[in-house]
């Protein structure tokens, strides 16, 4: 009588068992990411902290630590408190502009009328383009010279040419244009983030409203605005904080002039660390943002975090 011999079962790696294992397979996944913002964002901050707090210049290359010593320079230094200033003006301005154009944005795209689709397609154009070349587009509408809306102005009767402002050579209308081209720049996620918070709307609420003689101010502000303000809390985290280290608009449109009226934080740390060569009170300068920032943002998340509940 013949014996069917049984297959000899494999061994089973213990590497095998300890993938299975959900916690090791999560953070497997989710190691390069970390690993990425680390060195993207860690790294640097070490160096900030570690520059700020040093006599460090590309001229005297050797490391001596001072403390605090740099910090209370710049706190001392008139330039610095406005060059503080302006970045709140700046930041918290354009958002502000960016917000009220994108809530009217978001309820004209909403009403059905030709061309609807091609209009949304444009609308995220300021968003998509690089910002050298929407700004350098904007410094040629706002020329001391050749400005198009001088030039428009005075053609339709409302200025004359000795009348017309200079844009970039007054202290706050440059501000003022800063402000205007970084709002075009962040209405159209304002748009898109309202969008999507209005349409999570459920229509029955909207209807029950109207039903009960709700009108239209009424129906946006007492019940889709509060219902919408989480979502829209995110989007203003994200405009804040990339508006707030920005130096892109500044640096080519204005260059912090005129007379510093237009400096900011992220151009004062550039203009004093790099091109200076002083790393010591750029990375200082550099390293007031992440307080205010921090701040911010947890205000943000505890209120996003109240209204959830």
């Amino acid at each position: 009588m013949a014996v069917i011999a049984e297959p000899i079962a494999k061994p089973v790696s213990r590497f095998h068992f300890v993938l299975d294992r959900r916690e090791v397979l999560e953070a497997i996944l989710v190691a390069p990411a970390v690993l990425y913002v680390l060195l993207l964002v860690g790294l640097p901050l070490l160096l900030a902290i570690y520059y700020s707090v040093s006599a460090y210049t590309i001229y005297d290359p050797t490391w001596r630590f001072v403390g605090l010593a740099n910090f209370e320079q710049i706190l001392q230094n008139p330039t610095f408190i406005e060059t503080l200033g302006n970045t709140f003006i700046f930041t918290f301005g354009s958002q502000l502009l960016g917000l009220v154009l994108g809530k009217f944005g978001a309820f004209l795209l909403l009403r059905p009328f030709r061309g609807r689709k091609i209009v949304r397609a444009l609308i995220i154009l300021p968003f998509a383009v690089p910002v050298a070349l929407a700004t350098i587009a904007w410094q040629w509408m706002f020329d001391s010279l050749y400005s198009v809306i001088n030039w428009s102005l005075i053609a339709a009767g409302f200025l004359t040419r000795e009348d017309a402002p200079n844009w970039l050579g007054d202290p706050y209308l440059a501000m003022l244009c800063i402000v205007i081209i970084n709002a075009w720049r962040f209405f159209p996620f304002a748009i898109v983030i309202f969008l999507a918070g209005i349409t999570a709307v459920p229509q029955d609420v909207i209807d029950a409203a109207t039903v009960d003689g709700a009108g239209f101010w009424r129906r946006n502000y007492q019940i889709i605005l509060p219902m919408i303000l989480p979502i829209m809390a995110i989007g203003l985290i994200f405009g804040i904080v990339f508006t707030f280290t920005d130096l892109s608009i500044v640096f080519l449109l204005t260059m912090g002039g005129p007379g510093g009226a237009t400096s900011v934080l992220g151009f004062a740390g550039f203009q004093t660390g790099i091109v200076s060569g002083d790393v010591s009170h750029g990375a200082a300068i550099s390293l007031f943002m992440l307080p205010v920032l921090l701040v911010v943002v947890i205000f943000m998340l505890r209120f996003i975090r109240r209204r959830e509940i």
